[in-house]
């Protein structure tokens, strides 16, 4: 589920069904020398994370990316939104990011790093491929999440 009108409608009737929320956290480097890689973890983080709601739509919700710049992570307060979601009725928040400056809270928080993978040069089958293997390296952390094992 998407946050749009239609998905948000739905959670709030079946809330108990929809208890995660899945939160990208973007970084941008808007330098010239760093304005391509960033662009290029932006779509991978964005394409990965549509995908897991995609193959777990109904279970989750995809949250509009937090944007943060590069020199400005700190001003992210994980606390603030995770407070909120969960008062919105969220049981599980997921963050899931390509920069590791977040691993250093994944005692405190439910943070998933992948490093990006360029996806600018590929055709949409390997495309494809590479989202459901990285698909398959999340899933422990949402299994995890969910059972709490």
């Amino acid at each position: 589920m998407f946050f749009n009108a239609k998905d948000v409608e739905q959670f709030q009737a079946h809330q108990q069904f929809i208890d995660t929320a899945v939160v990208p956290l973007l970084n941008m480097d808007l330098a010239q020398q760093k304005i391509r890689h960033s662009s290029s973890q932006a779509e991978f983080l964005m394409s990965l994370t549509a995908f897991i709601e995609h193959q777990f739509k109904g279970r989750l919700m995809l949250i509009p990316p937090i944007t943060y710049l590069e020199q400005m992570p700190q001003q992210v307060d994980l606390a603030v939104w995770k407070g909120a979601l969960e008062n919105a009725g969220f049981k599980h928040i997921i963050f899931a990011t390509c920069d590791h400056h977040w691993t250093s809270m994944q005692a405190d928080y439910n943070i998933i790093w992948l490093p990006a993978i360029p996806l600018e040069s590929m055709d949409a089958s390997m495309k494809q491929k590479i989202l459901e293997d990285q698909l398959k390296l999340v899933i422990p952390s949402l299994t995890k999440e969910w059972t709490g094992y």
